[in-house]
């Protein structure tokens, strides 16, 4: 990977259907990120279960039930070039059964795709109180994804047949509901494509000539680059382990903070595990370090599996390590309420949290009510 290039991480979002995978699996094969004969094996294995317009899509979807059902259940991690950047794109899902996934793969970028669905009845269902458009631009906004790009996809549709005045409706709605969220508008891009048949991705569309912007590849480029706080103490929270034969075991995650090299001794809290990194990967390359932003997974010694779990947090046992809190200032945003009133609505409390993991796989709580409005001041207990 050229380290004489940015690296970005992209996650794409949106609504379920909404075409993130088979629009993202084309951006990658348009980039030279995958061979023509292996999207010539995915459409053959597609249309053998009558699937054959999923071909792209299967770039990323891997798991067997994936491709079964034809939605992203888990999020996946594949490298493309543009002419300034190097990215690794987070495909997410978009079913509601998993968001906990969505958050994951968001959590780790640093600039979105917003898919949008432009289809008759597909956009109004994604753009609806209960759809994934409106909980997805949230969740990044307040994850940290400060820069988007929205792509209203399936422009090519019967429904749609490549309308201006459909994709001016849709980015109306879209960028009113995004500046609402917290979105400069001004640096929201928004741009139609065809995720199916490439139109506006790479190079600009004979079927819409009416737009005048840019294709997607030559928005990327015009992000701007993330803040990289290498200074900073080693942070790397873990978004897996994993137990690979011939090699032992491999924790995965994104370096937030700080460097990692082979031959560091790590620290893992709240496990309390320390250890020695045997060697780095990203995107199947050994890397003599791993930097923020980077997306790696490393060899550890003498560490088995149930030592250490998602989670968990990775910093060098010599430069301030992590340790566990006995507390900390927390932001809460509330997504999605029962109450159909203000006045009904109690948005925040006062709690007492007796444990707390980063994971959060169990979360104990004593809760109070208070008034409806928030202070950013602590409470007087």
């Amino acid at each position: 990977m050229g380290k004489d290039k940015v690296h970005m991480n992209l996650v794409v979002v949106g609504h379920v259907d909404a075409g993130k995978s088979t629009a993202t699996g084309h951006l990658i094969y348009k980039c030279g990120g995958i061979d023509k004969r292996t999207i010539e094996k995915f459409e053959k294995e597609a249309a053998e279960i009558g699937k054959s317009s999923f071909k792209y899509a299967w770039v990323l979807d891997k798991l067997k039930a994936e491709r079964e059902r034809g939605i992203t259940i888990d999020i996946a991690l594949w490298k493309f070039e543009s002419p300034k950047s190097v990215f690794t794109i987070i495909d997410a899902p978009g079913h509601r059964d998993f968001i906990k996934n969505m958050i994951t793969g968001t959590s780790q970028a640093d600039a979105a795709i917003l898919m949008i669905d432009s289809t008759q009845g597909g956009f109004e269902a994604g753009i609806s109180k209960d759809g994934q458009t409106r909980e997805h631009a949230l969740l990044a906004f307040t994850l940290g994804v400060k820069q988007m790009i929205v792509c209203c996809n399936k422009m090519d549709d019967k429904t749609v047949q490549f309308s201006q005045d459909r994709y001016n409706e849709i980015s109306k709605e879209v960028g009113t509901y995004v500046k609402k969220v917290g979105y400069n508008l001004e640096k929201v891009r928004f741009i139609p494509i065809s995720g199916w048949l490439g139109d506006n991705m790479i190079e600009k569309s004979d079927n819409m000539p009416w737009y005048k912007g840019q294709t997607l590849l030559e928005a990327l480029d015009t992000l701007d680059p993330p803040v990289r706080l290498v200074e900073k103490p080693l942070r790397l929270p873990l978004q897996d382990v994993y137990k690979i034969g011939g090699i032992g075991t491999v924790p995965v995650g994104r370096v937030e903070t700080g460097v990692m090299k082979p031959g560091d001794v790590v620290t893992f809290a709240p496990a309390n595990v320390t250890t020695e990194v045997k060697s780095i990967e990203m995107h199947h390359e050994q890397l003599a370090e791993a930097v923020p932003g980077d997306n790696v997974g490393f060899n550890v010694k003498n560490v088995s599996v149930k030592d250490i779990r998602r989670g968990n947090v990775c910093g060098n046992s010599k430069n301030d390590p992590p340790k566990e809190a006995e507390d900390f200032t927390a932001q809460v945003i509330i997504l999605n309420h029962p109450a159909r009133s203000a006045t009904a609505m109690r948005p925040c409390w006062i709690a007492t949290l007796p444990t707390l993991r980063a994971s959060l796989p169990r979360l104990s709580a004593r809760l109070t009510a208070v008034p409806v409005r928030c202070s950013r001041r602590p409470p007087s207990l």
